[in-house]
Formats: C-alpha cells, sequence, structure tokens
C-alpha cells in the first residue's frame, strides 16, 4: 500500500500542472486531494462495520495464508475498490510538457536536490513548514476517534461513523473553498496566495484544534473538529500548486515526492507518537488524550505558520524565476 501510494501522486501532480494553467491548478490539485478525505472518511465510517461482520462471522481462509484476522479481512475488502479505480489510468494520456531544463532526459536526482539546495530558503520554508502541519493532522486524524471514544464513552462504530461523515463533508468543503479563493486572489495579481493561504490556515486552525477536544460535549467536539477539518485538509492541494509553480518541469515528480517523503516521515511517524507519548507519559493516563491532542495542536501549528512566514519573501523570488522560464 504504501508503495503504491507513494509512487501515485509525484507523476499525478506533474501531470497535472501540465494540463492546467496556474490559476486553476489550486482548484484542480484540491479536487485530486479530495481523494483522501473520501477514501479516509469512508474507511472510518465503513471499516468498524466490515470488522464488526468480520468478528461476528467464520473467518476468511486463503490459500498458502490460512485463516485470516478480522482486521486483515477488513484490509482486503476496504482495499479491493482501488482494482477497478485503477483502470481509469489506462485513458490518460500524456500532456505537452512546458518549462522543461533537460530536454529528453531524466533529470538526476542530485541535479534536484543541488537545485533545491540553491534555494533552499524558500523550498525548506515550504516543505518544512507543510510537514509540520502534518504532525498536527495525522496526530488528530489517528486519535480523534479514540478520544471521542474514551471522553464520551461513545462505541467504536459510533465514533468511526461520526468522524468519518464529518471528515468527508469538511474537509472536502474546506479543499474547494480554499482552492476558489486562491483563484480568484491570483487572477487578480496576487502571485504569491497558495504559500500565503498554507500560512494563514496555520494561523487559523490553531484554535479549534486545540479547543476541540476539550469541548464538554461530543457534538461541540465534532463541530470544532469540522472547521480544523476543513482548515487543515482544505489547504493541501493549495500547498502542492505552490510547489509545483515554482519547480521546472522534469524536477516536479521528484520534488513533489521529497515533500510527500518529508510529511509522511514527520506527520505519520511523529504525529501519532508524539499523541501517544504525551497521553502516557506527560499527562499519565488514556483519559488525558483530549489534553495530549490539545498540546500537540498549540506547539505544531504556531511553529508552521512562523516557518511559512520566514519563507515568503524567497518563494516571490521564485516565482519570478518560473515565469521567466515560461
Amino acid at each position: 500500500v504504501g508503495v503504491g501510494e507513494a509512487a501515485l501522486s509525484p507523476p499525478a501532480h506533474s501531470l497535472l500542472s501540465d494540463y492546467f494553467r496556474a490559476e486553476r491548478l489550486p482548484l484542480v490539485l484540491a479536487i485530486y486531494s479530495t481523494g483522501i478525505m473520501l477514501g479516509s472518511g469512508l474507511a472510518f465510517m465503513i471499516g468498524g462495520h466490515i470488522y464488526d461482520y468480520f468478528v461476528a462471522h467464520d473467518a476468511w481462509v486463503l490459500p498458502l495464508v490460512g485463516a485470516l484476522k478480522p482486521w486483515q479481512s477488513t484490509f482486503i475488502v476496504v482495499g479491493m475498490p482501488g482494482l477497478l479505480v485503477a483502470l481509469l489510468l489506462l485513458t490518460v494520456r500524456e500532456p505537452e510538457r512546458k518549462g522543461v531544463i533537460q530536454q529528453d532526459q531524466a533529470m538526476p536526482l542530485i541535479d534536484v536536490l543541488r537545485y533545491l539546495n540553491e534555494r533552499r530558503s524558500a523550498y525548506l520554508s515550504l516543505i518544512v513548514g507543510i510537514s509540520l502541519l502534518s504532525i498536527l493532522g495525522y496526530g488528530t486524524l489517528a486519535w480523534y476517534p479514540e478520544f471521542l471514544q474514551r471522553t464520551y464513552g461513545v462505541s467504536r462504530t459510533v465514533a468511526g461513523e461520526g468522524f468519518g461523515q464529518l471528515f468527508i463533508v469538511a474537509g472536502i468543503a474546506g479543499s474547494i473553498v480554499l482552492a476558489v479563493a486562491a483563484g480568484w486572489m491570483r487572477r487578480r495579481g496576487v502571485v504569491d496566495i497558495n504559500m500565503r493561504i498554507v500560512f494563514v490556515v496555520a494561523l487559523l486552525e490553531l484554535i479549534p484544534a486545540v479547543v476541540a477536544p476539550l469541548m464538554p460535549s461530543m457534538s461541540l467536539a465534532l463541530l470544532f473538529a469540522a472547521v480544523l477539518i476543513a482548515l487543515q485538509y482544505g489547504y493541501f492541494g493549495i500547498a502542492v500548486s505552490a510547489l509545483q509553480l515554482v519547480t521546472p518541469n522534469d524536477m516536479r515528480a521528484q520534488v513533489s515526492a521529497i515533500l510527500l517523503f518529508s510529511t509522511n516521515m514527520l506527520g505519520l511517524i511523529l504525529g501519532p507518537t508524539v499523541v501517544a507519548i504525551l497521553t502516557d507519559y506527560v499527562f499519565g493516563g488514556d483519559e488525558y488524550l483530549r489534553y495530549s491532542l490539545a498540546t500537540v495542536a498549540a506547539v505544531f501549528a504556531p511553529l508552521a505558520a512562523w516557518v511559512i512566514w520566514r519563507g515568503l519573501p524567497h518563494y516571490r523570488q521564485l516565482l519570478i524565476e518560473a515565469d521567466a522560464r515560461r
């Protein structure tokens, strides 16, 4: 699963950047990124029911593998539709490539890294800033249903359904609204609007991210979580667009891969882990998970905003370089 997902997005980002104009790219990448919300949300909503089904029925038995545990069967069922969706790629054509530095040959990774190092003030601020936000995002995604169970006493299925529905609706709404706003502002001459929005999101999500897990009722916790999800998962298509628009064509996929590597290494590894460590060793009990979620938000959201703000002037210089290449 990890290899498949890692190989998908970098070339997809590059292809879409060739298909669409700069002012339309945030919306296009936002629509592409809604797959995260749909997939994750449906997994929360449906996964619990599928798991409960396999717990209540006889185990699947596969040749050479033997009897599967309920969680293993659940993974197989949830993943099977992806095989059908993959067939749609047969209808995709290769677009004309624009702004290429090296014609008819792949750009070596060492050259890409050298290019990024020469412009590290802009690229590091964007990549590190997004990665810091991903710590908050993945930590929330991993632990919020568990927080709902522990704090409000609901079942795994109820928590998964509630959070899954919220994740789909708020995440998609945030993605589309922020992307439309980015395109509208760019058409009016705010050329660095993509990175500006990432900065503003990092500031704005601080309040709902801290307040949501501290709410006295599940309804209020989900209400503030909706605002957080709309911001946290609404900005990603815009952030990828910001990176694609300043990167030479033949480096786009590799730079996107570096971004995803960084967000996954920091977000997927540190996000859930930091929340767990705070819960067990700082606050000292499962019932204090809510305070761990609030603490992670209070630390990483403003830190991400500061890192991104520091890079804005350097990012504007990259935009000037990109315009010269076109």
